[in-house]
């Protein structure tokens, strides 16, 4: 049985940076960095960061196809 703590943890599987956010969906990192900024994206930035969860990001583009 799984504790709590591995729950959560494959529950908020983070994508962090532009850099790896656009590693993940096959674009390069300034168009991006420009759909982040204009709130294209379901991320959210943090300390200065880009973050979002990999369910919501998978989850937006199944959507939009």
């Amino acid at each position: 049985m799984a504790s709590n703590t591995d729950d959560s943890q494959r529950q908020l599987d983070l994508i962090w940076g532009a850099e790896q956010i656009a590693k993940a969906i096959g674009r390069t990192r300034r168009s991006t960095f420009d759909m982040l900024e204009k709130g294209e994206l379901p991320a959210k930035k943090v300390n200065g960061r880009w973050v979002v969860e990999r369910s919501k990001l998978i989850a937006f583009f199944m959507e939009a196809a």
